[in-house]
């Protein structure tokens, strides 16, 4: 079976807005505030860690896709590959007020659209599998995992 193609929206422009709403994207980490990704990991109820833990992790992936409106992060998403057939995605979040507007959609185009050549994994917060399978993304029957704090991704609903 194929990979469903992911949907695609022009460069920018998000829909669901009364007015179309312009944003850019970048994949560049270099001018990234890292304190504000702590701080929407946290406002989205992510995994989050120290501003500079973040900035390694994104800068040790091999796709990152920044969103902003205007000046302001609002969202972005990454990846880590081998680069020739294996990927994950990590860290896809957007701010609740951009939320259900196509925002994380384009974010995961785009990584997908980098690792088209790849198999892709990820692991989505309980009751969010919904938005994934929309992309394409099916559930696992055999995915493992072991986290550093078990009993705290057992009690969140990530594993049995």
């Amino acid at each position: 079976m194929q990979r469903a193609r992911p949907m695609c929206m022009g460069p920018g422009r998000v829909r669901g807005w009364s007015e179309m709403m312009e944003l850019s994207f970048s994949t560049s980490c270099s001018t990234i505030d890292w304190n504000r990704v702590a701080e929407i990991l946290k406002t989205v109820g992510m995994s989050c860690h120290a501003p500079e833990i973040h900035r390694k992790a994104f800068e040790a992936s091999h796709t990152t896709i920044f969103v902003h409106s205007g000046e302001m992060l609002i969202g972005f998403g990454r990846a880590l590959s081998d680069g020739q057939y294996q990927a994950a995605i990590y860290d896809c979040a957007v701010l609740p007020e951009y939320q259900g507007r196509g925002v994380g959609s384009e974010i995961i185009r785009r990584v997908v659209e980098q690792l088209a050549h790849c198999n892709i994994i990820l692991y989505a917060a309980p009751g969010r599998e919904g938005f994934y399978r929309q992309h394409g993304f099916a559930r696992m029957k055999t995915g493992m995992a072991l986290f550093l704090e078990m009993d705290s991704k057992r009690q969140r609903g990530f594993i049995e």
